[in-house]
């Protein structure tokens, strides 16, 4: 299976991660999807276009040989707001848009050609964006998650914002709380240090992990997989 990750516009790089592409090989073709603490608009060859994530756990996708994809990923923190719509009811589910934003559903027929489609993605996506800009303090929030060295008892204290605000903020915006966002990110941390030196030991605590333990349980709970096979699958990606 073909993928290819491509700079969003400038215009845009506040709140999206990436566009991307994706093709499948001959014969169905299976990928599992790894929590990234993102959202996804999503257009399919045949399908339509549907909204990805979020995702707290490996979801395996399966696309029909020469099936193209073509994405937006979503900055984590900006998917709520940019909808228009809490996350937290769409945890985990691949629902088609025409049952979030069926206006923009019907610009992305099932028919259209890849490239128009990524075209209109990025056009409606940047329509959003216009409309409901990003909360700035829930991105805040998300970078300081991304510190290795951050605790997330500290969060509402960085932000002058009261616990349960935040909380009610952050999961209308991300999904889910700042306790499981911590927790992807650290994963994903894991898994941008495969490629380097190390054993598994010193990459967890790397990613900022307690300890080789620690990390196998969250691979586990995370991926569905212990890490030396996670780390086994994930190079063999092309």
């Amino acid at each position: 299976m073909g993928y290819e990750e491509l700079a969003p516009p400038s215009s845009l790089r506040g709140s999206v991660a990436c566009l991307w592409r994706r093709t499948a090989s001959a014969g169905d073709s299976s990928a599992l999807v790894l929590p990234d603490g993102c959202v996804d608009l999503i257009w399919e060859q045949g399908r339509g276009a549907f909204l990805a994530g979020p995702d707290t756990g490996p979801m395996p996708a399966t696309v029909p040989a020469a099936t193209i994809m073509m994405g937006v990923r979503l900055r984590p923190g900006a998917g709520g707001p940019l909808l228009g719509m809490p996350l937290d009811p769409l945890r985990n589910l691949r629902v088609d848009l025409s049952d979030l934003r069926p206006d923009a559903a019907r610009r992305l027929p099932d028919d259209l050609p890849p490239a128009e489609a990524l075209h209109r993605l990025v056009t409606i996506s940047g329509g959003f964006a216009e409309e409901r800009p990003p909360d700035p303090a829930m991105l805040a929030a998300v970078r300081w998650l991304d510190d290795p060295h951050t605790q997330v008892h500290d969060l509402s204290g960085r932000l002058d914002i009261g616990d349960r605000q935040l909380r009610r903020r952050f999961t209308a915006a991300v999904g889910y709380g700042p306790k499981t966002m911590h927790r992807v990110l650290r994963f994903r941390r894991f898994l941008d240090l495969l490629d380097s030196t190390g054993g598994l030991g010193e990459l967890a605590v790397r990613a900022g992990y307690v300890d080789q333990a620690h990390l196998s349980r969250e691979t586990v709970a995370l991926a569905g997989l212990p890490p030396a096979v996670l780390a086994r699958t994930v190079k063999a990606r092309p």
